[in-house]
């Protein structure tokens, strides 16, 4: 039982890792994102300048531009394997839950790289941070980690269809749209410097959309990406 866990995990990473070789070669999803974070940033910047939003508004802002950078890059992690003909030898050679978790984790990784980035730009560029850094910290790994869950099946689901284009930002808003409204919650406490009863309502639910929505993308996989 042991080694079959380990053999899992093996080739769960074995398909993460895959996917970042083949990212730092073509690099489309990264400059793609990093590219669509820096012009937002910069021209958002620019446009505060004049003025000093609020830090509600600056908390969703923030969270604006995680989205849209997210959505220019996060979709190629099935489209790739279906426009360069891999598709087909992924199913051969692994079961829907390790390409599922695989291709998580890179999303994962990317978002995270991508967060990396833009959080001190953010603060330089707009010049604010954080009151309570704990609260942003708490907000940036459960947004991530829910982003990367819907993101994964509704790319695979994406990926199938004749006509992409802006499909995947029209399916992920709707599905994405509970968990964008309770981070940017914590955020603006985070802003605010509130205290945690501020947070406890929105955590929840941000713990139960993580949950519900890769449980719910772990069960739907294997159809969405065998059919």
């Amino acid at each position: 039982m042991r080694n079959d866990s380990v053999n899992w995990v093996s080739r769960v990473l074995a398909v993460t890792e895959k996917d970042i070789v083949s990212e730092f070669r073509t690099r489309y999803a990264i400059n793609a994102i990093l590219m669509f974070a820096l012009v937002t940033l910069t021209v958002i910047s620019f446009a505060v300048g004049a003025f000093s939003p609020t830090k509600e508004v600056m908390a969703a802002l923030f969270w604006i531009i995680l989205f849209f950078a997210a959505m220019s890059g996060l979709a190629q992690v099935f489209i790739k394997e279906e426009e360069s003909g891999t598709a087909l030898a992924l199913k051969l050679a692994s079961d829907g839950t390790v390409i599922f978790f695989g291709k998580l984790l890179f999303n994962l990784a990317l978002l995270f790289a991508l967060t990396v980035i833009v959080v001190p730009l953010f603060i330089i560029l707009l010049k604010t941070e954080p009151a309570n850094w704990l609260f942003f910290l708490y907000a940036i790994l459960l947004g991530n980690i829910g982003l990367a869950g819907a993101t994964t099946i509704i790319a695979a689901i994406v990926s199938k269809a004749t006509i992409k284009g802006a499909l995947f930002t029209v399916l992920s808003f709707p599905v994405l749209m509970p968990l964008l409204i309770a981070v940017i919650e914590i955020t603006k406490s985070a802003f605010l410097g509130g205290v945690f009863k501020d947070i406890a309502a929105p955590m929840q639910l941000l713990v139960a959309y993580d949950v519900v929505m890769i449980i719910l993308s772990y069960l739907l996989f294997d159809f969405v990406w065998r059919q």
